[in-house]
């Protein structure tokens, strides 16, 4: 279905160049932290990232992205190299501007969508995944059909492909809806068999991991399940929704690992994978695991707020917020007589404890996964939130437990 980039064991990473814009909407320090996580969506493809390019403009030039000027600064570069195999961009691309940017360049071109597709599909590893994600490639490529080579009957490559006329692009387009519409009642269908797990798994109440990519969800879980979920430094490491029996002093529930969530993630990608976030929508209970270390940790909290709001309509659920990797928090206190305005890289933990246990009215605690630092105090808040959904359903219970003690 579409061009892997994804590298074989032992082969040479494909090197790549990295383009961005700056905007009015998006400054210079921002447009080079979401290149920098570009560099690792690329690296977790398998792609080697050798430099990084960004122009200053008010919006993308609509033929060419970036202006005559850095495209031909972009083409010495890969002409000078010589072992440049793509260019991939921080943003999406129209057909039109992929077209024009591949004739100038004479490279592979890729966009951050294109980039995220290939990932989805090395990490999808059940059938629900794997066909949400095909799901997800032919949305992406149904506007992009007229950089085709050949009709799709002959050609299940289509991505980075160009086309070979209107004719042919609309009996592709007819096969694509077809594959599409297709591919939609097989996740109906495995939707009703989700469904009629999660109504086997009983009353027991359910908490749900979620935060954004790469934060240590899979970690916790491991930790908290003494189970062994693939865990890695890789962005989307977990593709696959995983449920695990949790026990906490004698307080069952379920706990569940989820997909992580990203900047720019493109709305049909979300779409894809609304069956697989049905964990989110139907937990009592969200974890939104926050990683602390990274130094625009707040705007990773705003993402996920706000894709959880479109995942569960709005549905005001308990939520615990966990601020990982604690052990990797870094920073360079203030003076004393330091009149600076007080910024991410000179706030304390101390000080950040205290700014959102305020916020939060108490309910976030922070932790090490990896280390195993405060643990204890996070089972202790999941505990009392656990057993007050739990006695809402087994009342008779209530002399069974008695208050967690670490």
């Amino acid at each position: 279905m579409k061009e892997n980039i994804a590298i074989s064991k032992g082969a040479e990473p494909e090197k790549a160049i990295l383009v961005g814009l700056i905007t009015p909407t998006q400054d210079e320090a921002r447009s080079l932290e979401y290149l920098d996580e570009l560099a690792f969506l690329a690296d977790t493809a398998g792609a080697e990232s050798v430099a990084t390019f960004t122009q200053k403009l008010d919006y993308p030039n609509p033929r060419t992205f970036v202006g005559k000027g850095k495209l031909d600064e972009l083409r010495q570069y890969i002409e000078n190299r010589g072992d440049i195999a793509m260019a991939i961009f921080d943003d999406d691309l129209t057909t039109k501007q992929v077209a024009n940017i591949e004739k100038e360049l004479g490279v592979k071109i890729l966009d951050r969508t294109n980039l995220i597709l290939d990932i989805f599909a090395k990490r999808a590893q059940t059938a629900s995944a794997k066909t949400q994600v095909e799901l997800a490639q032919y949305q992406y490529l149904l506007p992009r059909l007229t950089r085709m080579w050949t009709h799709l009957e002959r050609q299940r490559g289509g991505i980075g492909m160009r086309g070979p006329g209107e004719t042919q692009i609309e009996t592709d387009r007819r096969i694509i809806l077809d594959r599409i519409s297709r591919l939609k009642e097989e996740l109906r269908a495995i939707d009703k068999q989700k469904a009629v797990q999660r109504k086997n798994r009983g009353k027991l109440t359910r908490v749900a991991l979620v935060g954004y990519t790469n934060v240590g969800k899979s970690t916790l879980m491991n930790l908290l399940s003494k189970s062994d979920v693939f865990a890695e430094n890789k962005l989307f490491a977990t593709l696959d929704t995983t449920v695990r029996k949790v026990v906490i002093d004698n307080l069952p529930f379920l706990l569940t690992d989820t997909v992580g969530f990203i900047r720019k993630l493109p709305t049909h990608l979300v779409d894809s994978f609304k069956s697989t976030l049905d964990e989110v929508r139907e937990a009592d209970i969200l974890v939104h695991v926050v990683d602390i270390s990274h130094p625009n940790f707040e705007e990773q909290i705003e993402v996920v707020d706000r894709t959880l709001r479109e995942v569960c309509n709005g549905a005001d659920k308990p939520m615990l917020l966990v601020f990982n990797k604690i052990d990797a928090f870094t920073c360079k206190p203030k003076d004393a007589d330091d009149l600076t305005p007080r910024e991410r890289c000179n706030t304390t933990l101390d000080e950040l404890k205290a700014s959102w246990m305020a916020k939060m009215n108490d309910n976030c605690v922070f932790i090490s996964a990896k280390k195993g630092m405060n643990i204890d105090e996070l089972k202790a808040r999941l505990y009392t939130m656990a057993r007050e959904i739990h006695l809402t359903r087994f009342p008779y219970n209530d002399l069974l437990y008695q208050d967690y003690q670490d």
